[in-house]
């Protein structure tokens, strides 16, 4: 299992971090555009995707790897 993605705030912008990085993967103009590279990479490295709002906190999250809580059918 890969590093969970962060999609942030960066100024007017919006960022992707992955979980314990210092640095920025990658940066965009709008917040769309950085959740769905994100959602890519956390599809490709079977992580979790956590998007927060401009006042930093949580706002939605999506698990794309072994997520305990699968929806019975």
């Amino acid at each position: 299992m890969g590093k969970n993605q962060h999609v942030v705030p960066v100024g007017d912008k919006w960022g992707i971090k992955g979980e314990g990085n210092s640095r920025l993967t990658s940066t965009f103009d709008r917040q769309s555009d950085a959740i769905a590279t994100a959602r890519q990479i956390s599809r490709n490295q079977h992580s979790e995707l956590f998007i927060h709002g401009r006042n930093g906190q949580i706002r939605e999250r999506d698990s794309h790897g072994n997520d305990p809580f699968l929806p019975r059918g």
